[in-house]
């Protein structure tokens, strides 16, 4: 059962940016060229664009059957300590100063807030994952309801 699902889209200023600096740098390649190849280098440039902020914005966040997926990876609820929504200026300490090279980051230059995940499972690697997030309190509560729920091996709460 889907307990938290949220998809990090780009925002429609991301959008709007890129094709504008797209038409920008189509203007400057076409220049004394014709009309028919300005129509390409602009479609072209338009959707490469276009496909690179729809699959930057296909990652999707998940908790569900126990586990957290952040992308491709997943993280079993059983090995997740302690949980924090961090703020923007708390995420951007874990992302930079005070991140250790080792932690899983899923992170977006658009969610300035995320959420602290610590990672208890001494076979693993990974000491903690830093989710950004659109809805740092929601997720972390999420997680920290069915971290309780896989540890004690028992049906999920709520």
């Amino acid at each position: 059962m889907r307990v938290y699902h949220e998809r990090l889209r780009a925002p429609a200023t991301w959008w709007l940016s890129g094709l504008v600096a797209a038409g920008i740098l189509g203007t400057g390649l076409i220049a004394g060229f014709s009309w028919q190849l300005a129509v390409v280098v602009y479609g072209l440039l338009g959707a490469g664009w276009a496909a690179a902020m729809l699959v930057w914005g296909w990652i999707s966040i998940d908790i569900s059957d126990g586990e957290l997926r952040a992308g491709a990876a997943t993280l079993p609820l059983a090995a997740a300590g302690q949980v924090a929504a961090l703020d923007a200026a708390q995420a951007r300490a874990m992302r930079g100063p005070q991140a250790d090279p080792a932690a899983f980051l899923l992170i977006r230059p658009y969610l300035p807030r995320a959420v602290y995940v610590e990672v208890t499972d001494p076979a693993r690697s990974t000491p903690y994952w830093l989710v950004g997030t659109r809805r740092p309190a929601e997720l972390a509560a999420a997680i920290e309801s069915r971290r309780q729920a896989a540890r004690a091996g028992g049906a999920p709460v709520g």
